[in-house]
Parts: structure tokens; sequence; C-alpha cells
């Protein structure tokens, strides 16, 4: 008796290989089953018992993971350093949009304004005749870096 029972455990597994088909007898009483009774009409629930036949993906070695996480970890390092070169890009147009804002401001208002001359490194004043060039030119300067 034990003889039987431990085949028929041994073999049950065998038994479930297969697709579960759905049958419908004339009658129109259903039943499910590895293969339908003859005169029933088969139909396929796409139920299967044995896995997937596709291959699975072998898993990877230690050097290929290993490979791969530098190479995330490089990705992730040169994006940083993009992010951080556009924020600095960005820094810096903002102080040039502030700074052009202001010097607008104060050529317009009429105050003095003075430069040094680099032929001579004396201080040279700007003249009422050059406002209009250096509020044209502050204005180019603030339409550029203020977006």
């Amino acid at each position: 008796m034990k003889i039987i029972l431990g085949l028929l455990v041994m073999l049950a597994p065998l038994a479930a290989h297969g697709q579960l088909l759905k049958c419908v007898g004339k009658d129109g009483k259903v039943e499910y089953a590895s293969s339908c009774p003859p005169g029933a009409k088969e139909m396929q629930t796409g139920i299967k018992n044995v896995p997937s036949s596709a291959p699975a993906a072998a898993p990877k070695s230690l050097a290929e993971r290993e490979a791969d996480f530098k190479k995330r970890q490089a990705e992730k390092g040169e994006a940083a350093k993009k992010e951080e070169e556009k924020s600095a890009e960005a820094e810096q147009k903002r102080q040039n949009c502030e700074q052009a804002q202001i010097y607008l401001k104060s050529v317009q208002g009429g105050n003095r304004i003075s430069k040094i001359d680099p032929k001579t490194n004396e201080r040279v004043y700007l003249e009422d005749a050059d406002r209009p060039a250096e509020i044209a030119k502050a204005q180019r300067i603030i339409d550029q870096n203020c977006k």
C-alpha cells in the first residue's frame, strides 16, 4: 500500500504537465481537463501547468554586475556634472542680468558714470552724447541675460 501511495505521489507532478482546456459537452455541461472527451467542444484557456519554454536570462557574473555598477556610477557622475555646469551658467546669467539692470538704471538716471581708460589708466567720465549708446548697450545685455 505504501509503495502504491509513493508511486502516485511521484507520478502526480507528471500528470500536471500540459495545458488546461475548457470542454463544453453536447448538453452544455462545462468541464476543465487536460484533454477533452470525444464529442466535447475544446476551448483554450491559456492556463499552462508547464513553466514557460522561453529561456530565462542567465544570471550575470560578479564581474558583469560590477561593470554595470561602474557604468551606472559614471553616468550618474556625468549627469551631476552637467547639471552643476548648467546651474553655474544660469547663476552667471542671473548675475549679469542684475548688474546690467542696475547699470541701465544709473545711466538712465543721469548719474555720473566713470570708466578707466585701458590705454592711459585714467578715469574717464561718460559724456551726455554717449549716454544713448550706453543705454542701448545695457539693454542688449539685459535682453541676452534676462530671459
